[in-house]
């Protein structure tokens, strides 16, 4: 009888730990489920996926002169449009730089105003809101990519901001107010409040354990409270 009391007090406070968590998990997962995905991504308000064709007919460097005036082992070349000019992406071990397509040489990492100018260029709000710029040099629960890289932070409704890598002149990423919702509820969901990133949680495999328990624990004092059980332990006793 003893065992039987000390059970039940231990299955009920293990339920009430466990069940904040528990509906924490239902809740952030019924709300994440509830958000287009695209509305996250923010591609309502930012066509990062837009890719402009090289012209016809317009005069490349051959690979081997910019595999030339690259001072790192090549891994691979990519030729596309950027800004309204053709350019070379060139992927090595040491990193991802762009060349003029048309003179093999070395451009710069993107300027504000073009870091600006990519943003600009993929917005598909209805309205031109301001802008300001930033640059970033360290990762951050909001941006993970590559770095460093300029923020272009919109003053629109949705608080949108573009990431613009520095080495490729390429959106990295884009934020908004729905994104850093998702983002709010995806931390509680895998339990890591501050990066929310991390799936692999000390307190995410505890939980999980002690949801496991809760569940045995009630199993076994389903099986000790069954009314046939019970019954057929009074007759024995009588």
């Amino acid at each position: 009888m003893r065992l039987h009391l000390l059970a039940s007090r231990t299955h009920k406070w293990l339920a009430i730990i466990i069940g904040a968590q528990l509906l924490l998990w239902f809740t952030s997962g019924a709300l994440m489920s509830f958000l287009p995905i695209d509305r996250v991504h923010g591609d309502h308000l930012v066509d990062r996926k837009a890719v402009t064709a090289l012209p016809q007919g317009v005069a490349l460097a051959p690979p081997s002169a910019i595999v030339a005036a690259t001072d790192a082992p090549v891994e691979a070349i990519t030729y596309r449009m950027w800004l309204g000019r053709p350019v070379a992406e060139v992927a090595t071990a040491q990193g991802t730089r762009l060349f003029d397509a048309s003179t093999a040489r070395t451009l710069p990492a993107p300027t504000a105003q073009q870091a600006e100018a990519v943003a600009r260029a993929a917005w598909r709000g209805s309205a031109r809101p301001a802008v300001t710029i930033g640059r970033i040099e360290r990762a951050s629960p909001e941006y993970r990519g590559a770095l460093p890289a300029r923020r272009v932070a919109f003053t629109d409704p949705d608080s949108t901001r573009v990431f613009v890598a520095a080495d490729t002149g390429r959106i990295a990423a884009v934020r908004t107010g729905t994104w850093r919702l998702y983002d709010f509820f995806w931390g509680l969901h895998i339990m890591d409040w501050t990066n929310h990133e991390n799936f692999n949680t000390p307190w995410l495999l505890a939980f999980a354990i002690g949801g496991l328990a809760l569940w045995l624990g009630g199993a076994v004092l389903l099986y000790m409270r069954w009314p046939k059980r019970r019954r057929r332990n009074t007759v024995i006793e009588a």
